[in-house]
């Protein structure tokens, strides 16, 4: 990929208890795709998850607050208008509150624009790219759409960080029972789905069985979890804003996870899993993942039990054979490379449509 030479990304993109971290996230991995090719990335967002704020600055981008409703034609305008004084080479939104209209304000001020989607929920795409990294993603969730607009559809545009490089080729091994449990269920979970898990590790009854437990800052059951894990006899470590999350899904032999991002980076690193719809948008990634053998889908969080919860978990951990074919089908599913290949549509279209750029 060609050099974007100092270039501006200004991303929208918001995290909270509600939404969680997982848009924001994805976009910081296409912001260090954007970077490593000499780049620059701007945050556009609520105010209000100061840890991932800091986070994002550590990681080399700038983080701007929003001074409007998130959504509404001033939140456009204000994104525009930070676009135009950074001479953005794109805008990037992700979330689900940019409508049609909002998407057309922003290509009216003359910009670039990228919209990372997940199931076709605007009326109207204005975008000049739609990004749909999930397995059901197909042209049909984006018949409305201007004629230029491009689709960048499936697993090989995932955006996964750059801390899961260095795993590029790495080899997992499969115990004959599992023994080591990672809980990742958002970086919010206001439905304290967490809590639930830990009553189903409660209640199994295998030797050497350890988990960890990890969370986002913005979740606000983090004292009752940490008393749960105290009183656990099952041993039960509780982390929260995590920076090393490819070692701890190293370690791991079965993941508990959201739909959400997270079950790519946990198919990049040939983690099987059990998946937990914890939101209406992950209802369709759940139920994809499990027909093409990457993960077990448990359905809504709100009708588990925390018996029916340890009775799946207490079948993938004794079963090696389903748990070597979820690392097959995963390290097969997602290369890794997604945020590269994005970042390199969004140069390639910027030196056709306006020349090479320095």
């Amino acid at each position: 990929m060609s050099p974007v030479c100092g270039q501006s990304l200004v991303i929208r993109a918001d995290a909270s208890t509600e939404v969680g971290t997982g848009h924001v996230m994805r976009c910081l991995a296409l912001a260090q795709a954007w970077q490593h090719a000499g780049g620059q990335a701007v945050f556009l967002m609520v105010p209000g998850a100061p840890l991932l704020e800091d986070r994002l600055k550590l990681e080399g981008t700038e983080v701007v607050p929003l001074l409007a409703k998130p959504g509404s034609r001033e939140d456009a305008a204000q994104t525009a208008k930070l676009a135009q004084k950074v001479c953005a080479s794109w805008v990037v939104v992700d979330g689900y509150k940019f409508s049609g209209d909002y998407q057309r304000i922003i290509k009216n001020s003359g910009q670039c624009l990228l919209a990372v989607d997940d199931y076709g929920h605007a009326d109207h795409y204005y975008a000049d790219f739609v990004l749909n990294q999930n397995l059901h993603a197909c042209e049909f969730l984006y018949r409305n759409r201007e004629l230029y607009t491009r689709l960048l559809l499936g697993t090989s545009f995932v955006l996964l960080r750059r801390e899961f490089q260095k795993w590029q080729g790495w080899r997992r091994e499969t115990p004959e029972v599992a023994h080591r449990l990672l809980v990742t269920l958002g970086g919010g979970d206001p439905n304290n789905v967490s809590h639930l898990v830990i009553q189903s590790l409660q209640q199994m009854r295998l030797h050497g069985l350890e988990a960890l437990v990890v969370v986002g800052g913005s979740n606000p059951h983090y004292e009752e979890l940490e008393a749960a894990t105290r009183r656990s006899s099952v041993p039960i470590s509780l982390q929260r804003d995590i920076t090393n999350m490819p070692e701890l899904m190293a370690w791991a032999d079965v993941a508990i996870s959201g739909g959400g991002a997270t079950c790519w980076e946990l198919a990049f690193m040939g983690l099987p899993s059990l998946v937990i719809t914890l939101a209406d948008n992950q209802h369709s990634i759940a139920q994809r993942l499990q027909s093409v053998g990457l993960a077990i889908n448990l359905g809504w969080f709100e009708r588990l039990s925390p018996s029916e919860t340890r009775q799946a978990i207490q079948r993938l951990v004794e079963s090696a054979k389903i748990r070597e074919e979820m690392t097959k089908q995963g390290r097969q599913c997602v290369d890794g490379k997604g945020a590269f290949r994005v970042a390199g549509a969004l140069t390639q279209a910027l030196e056709s449509v306006c020349g090479s750029f320095t």
